[in-house]
């Protein structure tokens, strides 16, 4: 093959099927290479048709690649959480990190809801949500005060001690306290996010959200014109570790806020409200 040749489209695609082949070692970075070559295969046909094309036309052919380019970063996101977390988000996963990778079918692409959500500019989980019926349940992490009508039953061990929960077809639920036998519960999904109370009745169940348990200050600080946010987050030392929060709105810094604890304090998620410091 001449060296100046770029490769055509049945080119690459033949070498992400070689890169499914590989080890899971290797597999991981040669994807994140083979993903950055193809973002600047796009970003060279887009300013390719932006010289070609004519005053009338190039502006939607611009757009359209913009979109095209758009996809190709979201899909990558995808791949990459499905790779490092574990879930794809359509039903066929979860299944452990870094172990098994699966043959993305069509069908995957357009029934995860965690695809739906990267393509509506929503950050994805740095782990598993809950299932419901055998779907992601985002809704249920993401909302504040909800309560939702629910199929659930307690699990008790050989001592008729309450030890999970099943809840909408979800075996990963842990029990945290049993408040009122056989009636009340606080659970949490595999130890991480959001607590919720489960209250059984004789012939429903219903799940709601807790109230945060922690605050948690975030600082506003202005230098030379500039606004910058500051996560404060106390450590076992006494200190405070200081968290740079890449936001230019108060809204935006929580969201910043929420998204390193759950990265790095999973069991907190979803615990923890902000106290806002000017």
């Amino acid at each position: 093959m001449n060296d100046q040749t770029p490769l055509d489209a049945d080119e690459l695609m033949n070498f992400a099927e070689r890169i499914e082949q590989l080890p899971p070692a290797d597999a991981g970075w040669v994807d994140c290479l083979f993903q950055e070559c193809l973002r600047a295969r796009m970003h060279e046909a887009e300013l390719l048709s932006g010289l070609s094309d004519s005053a009338g036309t190039g502006k939607s052919s611009k757009e359209f690649a913009a979109q095209l380019a758009q996809v190709a970063l979201d899909a990558a996101e995808w791949l990459e959480t499905l790779w490092n977390v574990g879930y794809m988000g359509a039903g066929s996963f979860p299944a452990q990190p870094r172990t098994a990778f699966p043959l993305v079918e069509l069908e995957d692409v357009l029934k995860s809801a965690l695809f739906a959500r990267i393509r509506e500019g929503k950050r994805p989980l740095p782990f598993p949500p809950p299932t419901r019926q055998g779907l992601p349940w985002h809704d249920l992490v993401e909302s504040q005060e909800e309560t939702h009508v629910v199929e659930a039953e307690i699990v008790r061990d050989g001592q008729d001690q309450a030890i999970a929960a099943i809840i909408e077809a979800c075996p990963d639920w842990q029990l945290v306290e049993e408040v009122a036998r056989n009636r009340e519960y606080i659970v949490q999904h595999r130890g991480k996010g959001p607590l919720f109370r489960l209250h059984l009745d004789s012939d429903t169940a219903r799940l709601r959200r807790e109230p945060p348990r922690w605050t948690r200050r975030i600082r506003l600080q202005e230098r030379g014109g500039f606004r910058s946010y500051m996560l404060e987050w106390p450590q076992q030392d006494e200190r405070v570790l200081a968290v740079a929060l890449r936001a230019a709105t108060w809204e935006r810094a929580e969201s910043e806020a929420g998204q390193w604890i759950a990265a790095n304090y999973p069991e907190m998620y979803g615990q923890v409200s902000f106290e806002r410091v000017e």
